[in-house]
Order: structure tokens, then sequence, then C-alpha cells
């Protein structure tokens, strides 16, 4: 399978709650004729509705899917949260379908999907009150089915608006919605996108794809930027584009302020897959690394400035040396100290087996003599839990967890700009207390530990020093 001269582009979820604008903008926009098609679009769920979904993913407020998985003896529970799904979607509809007959579609197409999982997950409560079967192995299918069901809806609604305004888009459903075959990832994108001419048809394709090997089991919620980097690579894309309601820009405008942040314009793989393990995904690493193995350039923009190129990332090597962007996050520092480590070796082997079986994602490490230092991107609860599991491991060692935050540089180089060193300087004259930090040798990032509480005004104060200095020195010297 294989298209010559087209792109595909994903829209993130918060971007699909104004498809309006975007039908405008980026859609279609001064689009015409032939211009209009060549593009394949990978959609999110509108804003919030996985939310409903599943569960909130900042606050954990329960969905559809935490409601059943924690009360699954008390259908009130997760049957009014699936109502509050039904409710949120039509209003998506009524807001956004402008033709009575197109709302009409999109109402009946809610109604068959919530009816038909809410039938699923009566018939699945039922079967396991017996006993013999148990709710717990069929709980991955049903996050996946429920997810599937946002992406399906986001997708048939842009579909119609577009085909509204005289293009001729075509819905494709990869959530396998009432399919009885199974596929491969591979195999369902190659049947979906079978007989479609990108020359006269524009898809409009969900996020979400059922497939044999559960993304949801392995990425859960970055499923959709996995199904957009393996289309890219399946159909032979000239590049790979992400539309964000905001450029990839040098810290978050929010924080440091709009007037001084800078677009990045150009970076690289590695820089991307720094900001991933800091949790500022400018995409999946795992998507990411199917883009570069297929060297297809991935470009991130602002969707509702189309003629702004946004930021291009590919494996290109720096054309000046320096910091490109500050960030960072809360993490827990997990400590294991033990006086007698000192030339014993599987200390370490046996603190990462604990973390794996806990699924935690490890920030950041450090180490000496008698010393463990893991940073963890995790709550403290789930932290102490682990720390009480090591002391029963190493009962001599002295075990502790904490919270703290991590304040970060990256860059394509940073040789020879001294970013440690004024970093700290920086932080100092902020009056901000530095609990450790750390340049590794490769020289793409540099990392500062301080208080959760210092986080922001560590990450201003950074940009300030390394980005915005330098910005105004380099126009002094031009």
């Amino acid at each position: 399978m294989n298209f010559p001269n087209h792109t595909v582009e994903k829209i993130g979820g918060t971007s699909m709650s104004r498809l309006n604008e975007l039908r405008d903008t980026l859609l279609i926009g001064d689009r015409e004729g032939a211009d209009l098609y060549h593009r394949i679009f990978v959609v999110s769920a509108f804003g919030g509705i996985t939310n409903l979904l599943l569960e909130h993913k900042k606050t954990g407020e329960p969905g559809v899917y935490a409601s059943f998985a924690n009360a699954a003896d008390d259908q009130g529970s997760w049957q009014g949260a699936i109502n509050r799904v039904s409710e949120a979607m039509r209003a998506a509809n009524a807001d956004i379908l402008e033709h009575s007959g197109d709302r009409m579609q999109a109402d009946e197409f809610v109604r068959d999907r919530i009816e038909g999982a809410r039938s699923c997950l009566i018939d699945m409560q039922r079967l396991c009150s017996y006993g013999h079967f148990r709710l717990s192995k069929h709980m991955m299918v049903f996050r996946e089915l429920l997810s599937g069901l946002g992406e399906a809806h986001s997708a048939f609604v842009a579909t119609l608006l577009l085909n509204r305004a005289g293009v001729n888009a075509r819905y494709v459903d990869l959530t396998g919605w009432r399919d009885e075959r199974e596929f491969s990832l591979e195999e369902r994108l190659t049947t979906a996108m079978d007989g479609i001419d990108l020359a006269t048809e524009l898809p409009i394709v969900t996020g979400y794809a059922q497939c044999t090997e559960g993304l949801m089991a392995e990425f859960d919620r970055g499923y959709s930027e996995v199904t957009f980097s393996r289309l890219a690579a399946l159909t032979g894309a000239s590049e790979a584009i992400i539309h964000k309601e905001f450029h990839l820009s040098s810290a978050d405008p929010g924080l440091v302020g709009a007037d001084v942040v800078r677009k990045l314009g150009h970076t690289n793989y590695d820089v991307a897959d720094q900001l991933a393990n800091l949790g500022m995904e400018a995409i999946h690493p795992k998507a990411a690394k199917t883009l570069r193995q297929r060297q297809i350039p991935l470009r991130v923009t602002n969707a509702f400035e189309p003629d702004d190129p946004g930021t291009l990332i590919d494996d290109a090597r720096a054309e000046a040396t320096g910091a490109e962007i500050v960030t960072g996050l809360p993490v827990v520092v997990l400590e294991l100290f033990e006086q007698d480590m000192v030339g014993v070796k599987g200390y370490d082997a046996k603190i990462l087996e604990v973390l794996t079986r806990h699924n935690i994602f490890i920030v950041s490490k450090t180490s000496n003599a008698n010393t463990i230092t893991h940073f963890l991107a995790t709550s403290l609860k789930r932290a102490r839990r682990i720390e009480s599991e090591l002391s029963e491991l190493y009962p001599s060692a002295e075990v502790t967890a904490r919270s703290a935050a991590i304040a970060s540089a990256i860059g394509r180089d940073l040789k020879g700009q001294r970013v440690l060193m004024r970093g700290l300087q920086a932080l100092d004259r902020a009056g901000i207390e530095v609990q450790a930090a750390q340049k590794p040798t490769r020289a793409v990032d540099v990392q500062f530990l301080l208080s959760r509480d210092d986080l922001d005004g560590a990450i201003t104060a950074l940009h300030a020093e390394l980005i915005e200095e330098r910005e105004v020195s380099a126009r002094i010297a031009a």
C-alpha cells in the first residue's frame, strides 16, 4: 500500500472541539479542487469525551470504564456515566453541525454506539455473575471498546461536516465495531485504506484501531499517535504532521509569557524523545521511532495557523549550539542508601525489577558508592508501596520516597554553552534551592532537582537565562 505525494496528519482532541474553525482554516480554508486532497487525517475524540469514557486524565475522576471497574455489581454508577457520554456527544453534534439532517445522522450514530456498548457491559456483567467468568480478564477489552467510541464519533461528525461543505470526505472506521474479523494493526490499516483514491477523497480516520496487538495494553491513551505513525509508514507519506492548538515553543507560553517564548521551528527526534521523557510529548516515543526508521519527517503545527510551517522534526544536527526548550515535571525521589553496597553487584537490578513490576516510569537516576536514586513519574502513594517492598528486600538499607520536581533545559547540542553553570546561577538569583543537578555526557539536556513549589519559577528563570538572554545577545551581535 503506497500512495505518492501525500501527507498523513493528526488532529488532537482540543483542536477537534473547534471543528468549525478547522474547516475554515486547516481542512478547507482557501483550498479548492485537487488541493483539498492528497491528505489523510487521523482524528482524536472531541475534547473531554475520552475523560468521560475512561477516567479524567489529570484528576482521575471516574468515567464509564472506571465506574464499571470499581463498582461492577452496581449498575447505577456506570449507567449514569455512560448517559453523560451520550449527552456530551449529542451536545457536540448540536454545536458543530448546522444542518438538521446532519445532526439527525450524528445523533443516531451516537445512539447506536452508546446503546451497543451499554448492552455489551450489561451482558458481561450478567455473565460474570455466575462465578465461572472473571470480569478482570475482560477489562482491557472493555477499555478499548469504550475508548474507540470517542474517535468513531468525532471522525463521523467531521466527515458529515466536510461532505456538507462540498468535500468528498470518507469516514474510515478502524475501531472494529461489530466486525468479527481479527486483524493485526497493519492488516486493519491496509484493509481500511483499500480502494481509497487520495486524489479525489479525503479520508477521516479514527485514532483508535482495534487489532490483535491491543494498542491500549502498551500505549494506553497514546494509541492515536501510534495509529498515525503506522499509517504514515504504510502509505509512504512524504511528511507526517501533528496539528495542535499551539506551536511547539521554547516553554509553556501560559507560564513564561506568550511574548517571550519562541517557536522552535526546527529540531530533531532526540529532542522529541527528551520531551517525552519529561511528560511533554510532541509525539509518543514509539510513534517517533516508526517515523524515524522510515525516514519520514514530522512537522508539529498550530492547527489554526495553516500558513505557518510550524516546527520540523527530523534527524538533522543543530546549526548552532544552545538550549531550545525549557520544561519540567513533578517527580518522586526514591532513594536507597546501603552502607555495605559499595563493591557489591545486584542492587540496581533488583530495584529495577520492582519498579518494572509496578509499571513505574523512570525519568532519571543517579548513583554513587552506596546510594541509588531514581526519579519517578508517579504518585507518592504508589511510591510508598515500592518503598515498603524495597525495605523488606533490603532490611539493612535506608529507603525513602519524597516529592520533588525536575526542571530541564533541552537542545540538540548544548556543548560550549555552560548550561549547567548558567542554570545554577539563574536559579540562585531567583532564590530557588537546587537539591541536585546533572548534565549527561551527550549534551542534549541538563536537569535540576528542586522543590515542587519551585518548578514554575525555575522554568521561568531558566528560560530567561538560556533562551531569552541568548535571543537578546544574538540581536545585539547582528
